[in-house]
């Protein structure tokens, strides 16, 4: 099980959690945000979305007790491809940490990337993405 760097538990201790949230993870590679995040919102669910099957692999490997407990799903999935499944609620709220097409690196794939965000989330939901202290807010497309 991968360990939390202390900047990354800065990233999640920002994070505006509460209990009965549904967090999006966009880009959680071996799934160590997600499984701390899953621990902070009691009655709520993380769904943890990353583009390589290596790195859903390790989530499902460190996050099989949240998982198992029903209370984070892992996703292959790139956030350009993300559509909520037949039934599934929006969420409150999604981050992502070095995801390059919300961090300005990859701008046309930014602009899909926000469409895909606002369509799974809830018309409150907000996004966070890492390079503020420690996080900054996006707008999301209403």
């Amino acid at each position: 099980m991968a360990e939390m760097s202390a900047r990354l538990a800065g990233i999640v201790a920002a994070l505006p959690l509460a209990p009965g949230l549904r967090v999006l993870e966009i880009g959680c590679g071996p799934g160590v945000a997600a499984r701390a995040v899953a621990d902070r919102v009691p009655g709520g669910h993380v769904l943890a979305i990353d583009r390589s099957a290596a790195a859903i692999r390790q989530a499902e490997a460190g996050c099989a007790e949240q998982i198992a407990a029903g209370r984070l799903t892992v996703r292959r999935c790139a956030v350009e491809d993300l559509a909520l499944l037949p039934g599934e609620e929006p969420f409150d709220l999604a981050f992502a940490v070095r995801v390059g097409c919300l961090d300005g690196r990859h701008p046309r794939e930014g602009e899909i990337a926000l469409r895909r965000i606002a369509d799974a989330l809830v018309p409150t939901g907000r996004l966070f993405i890492d390079g503020g202290t420690p996080l900054r807010e996006l707008d999301v497309p209403g």
